[in-house]
């Protein structure tokens, strides 16, 4: 009878943490990095199709310009010319994409896992029962829960 009596108490003294998990990922200096070469990486793939666009838009307009003189064996082959350079284009977009979501997730892996080993520490050293991400909630009541973003932080920078 006692242990169901003191059952409610005991879920009442548990703690429960919030913490921005963004927020302690940026707090990381390998993340400005990290979003440094990946936007590098951008620019230069975003350029590379820019280029392979430009090649095509000046050829179809040679071809355009061109074609009533050109008989049909010879608008053929630039027609079929010009799909297969659409084609390659949109490969290479795909390429590009999937270049850049395999970079992203191989350099921001190691701060991930960063940043999930601080909020573990956090949460052991202040004897946390939860703690959740800021906005994965519908609503948590900020006089139950504790913000321990800014100890995240502290606790990531002392991460190796």
């Amino acid at each position: 009878m006692m242990l169901m009596l003191l059952a409610p108490m005991t879920m009442f003294a548990q703690k429960i943490g919030c913490v921005d998990y963004d927020a302690v990922a940026q707090n990381l200096p390998e993340f400005s990095k990290a979003q440094g070469e990946l936007t590098a990486l951008a620019k230069e793939k975003d350029n590379e199709l820019q280029a392979m666009q430009q090649e095509l838009q000046r050829k179809s307009e040679e071809y355009d310009k061109t074609k009533s003189t050109m008989n049909a064996t010879k608008q053929q082959e630039t027609e079929q010319s010009l799909n297969e350079m659409y084609q390659k284009i949109m490969q290479a977009r795909q390429d590009a994409e999937q270049t850049l979501a395999q970079k992203q997730q191989e350099m921001l892996a190691p701060i991930q896992t960063k940043v999930a080993k601080a909020i573990e520490n956090v949460g052991n050293n202040g004897k946390y029962s939860i703690i959740v991400m800021k906005g994965s909630m519908p609503f948590i009541s900020s006089t139950l829960v504790t913000d321990v973003t800014s100890e995240c932080k502290t606790e990531v920078l002392k991460l190796k």
